[in-house]
């Protein structure tokens, strides 16, 4: 199972891959190069972290994610409710409108949403 948190540098890492992949390693050590300023080393023990947390393959040089970029901010968020707000999504979105109020398009996408994410009875 995935560990779903990143570290400021490893999301910037993670953005490279999930906007690239499938990508070699090479590939990946030059655009961390030139977007990070790494090196070849720093690359490598930052991939190799993030594979053996289950979000990334480095399978004979190529790189691909297991864990897709929406699917990782999915489950961040699950978890960040879970944590925060025992669970509760009305307790989130409550704490939520608290501080910002709706535009009521902001409203009507909302009520979209609850509707095709509504369980059948």
């Amino acid at each position: 199972m995935a560990e779903y948190k990143l570290a400021e540098i490893e999301k910037r890492f993670a953005e490279i891959i999930w906007k690239n992949e499938p990508l070699s390693s090479g590939e990946l050590v030059k655009l961390c190069g030139k977007e990070l300023n790494w090196k070849k080393s720093t690359t490598y023990t930052i991939l190799r972290r993030l594979c053996d947390r289950g979000l990334f393959l480095n399978e004979s040089g190529r790189v691909t994610s297991l864990v897709s970029k929406e699917e990782f901010f999915a489950r961040q968020s699950e978890k960040f409710v879970q944590d925060t707000f025992q669970g509760s999504l009305p307790q989130f979105l409550l704490a939520f409108v608290r501080r910002k109020k709706l535009s009521e398009k902001e409203v009507q996408e909302l009520i979209q949403i609850i509707n095709e994410g509504r369980a059948e009875e």
